[in-house]
């Protein structure tokens, strides 16, 4: 197996506790970053009842997604060549499909910021969430279609719509909190989210909640959710058990 289940390093720094991975019954553990830069845990899982787990400790500034409405959308010949892989067609975000439906809907809408806010208003709204409507093989088209998902979803059908426009998009995993949100307060799940480069760096925007919201925390980032599964199984498995928690933990005075 290959899991996506520790804080991403451009947050390691803010772990008080480590999130460290264990196994029951206990198995070694390699580690390795791939070509995106995640952390990435290998293990050969015994035959029965399997267990992994992790829990950690990170501090927070406690400050919404950072936000920039004047955050211009930089034309593609002068793009970083780092970014420009995040406007291509990938397995479940078809850019290549939905081109001609991006332009004529956000095409006269303002570049940069603005735009890209209006394709998640348009995702946020058209798309009616339900667990009951997961499918690990919903491509963006087929969201589209028939407009409902998850988290997932949402996020790879504003990718999509991103790229079609010129927009590099990319996607994220990791823990979205219920701090700041009014009760009641649904199951826990890891979250799925996108950042879109503009003005010269990468930003938060989330599709699903369209809201704001704190104490993100990033465990892994790819072209789709392709990239970054949280557990890649290479062989027959069953699921027979999946809990995610984040609590706000007691504040200690700084001295």
């Amino acid at each position: 197996m290959i899991l996506l289940l520790n804080v991403h390093h451009s947050r390691a720094s803010d772990l008080e506790q480590p999130d460290i991975l264990i196994t029951r019954p206990s198995v070694p553990v390699d580690h390795y970053r791939d070509s995106f830069g995640n952390w990435c845990a290998r293990l050969q899982a015994p035959k029965g009842p399997f267990t992994v787990s992790t829990e950690g400790t990170v501090r927070d500034n406690g400050l919404p997604d950072p936000s920039d409405i004047d955050a211009r959308q930089l034309p593609v010949e002068i793009l970083p060549s780092n970014v420009l892989g995040f406007l291509l067609p990938s397995r479940y975000c078809e850019s290549d499909i939905l081109s001609d439906l991006a332009w004529k809907k956000f095409g006269q809408q303002p570049l940069g910021w603005r735009r890209v806010q209006a394709i998640c208003d348009f995702v946020h709204e058209h798309v009616g969430f339900g667990y009951q409507h997961s499918r690990d093989t919903r491509t963006a088209v087929e969201t589209l279609n028939e407009g409902v998902g998850v988290c997932r979803d949402y996020t790879h059908l504003a990718i999509t719509l991103c790229r079609c426009l010129n927009i590099p998009a990319r996607y994220c995993t990791g823990y979205v909190s219920d701090v700041g949100q009014p009760p009641p307060y649904p199951p826990m799940d890891f979250a799925a989210w996108m950042e879109v480069f503009l003005g010269g760096k990468w930003w938060v925007f989330d599709p699903r909640n369209n809201d704001t919201r704190f104490g993100r925390v990033l465990i892994s980032r790819g072209r789709d959710a392709a990239d970054v599964p949280l557990a890649h199984s290479f062989g027959a498995h069953q699921l027979k058990d999946f809990r995610v928690w984040i609590d706000e933990a007691d504040r200690v005075p700084t001295i």
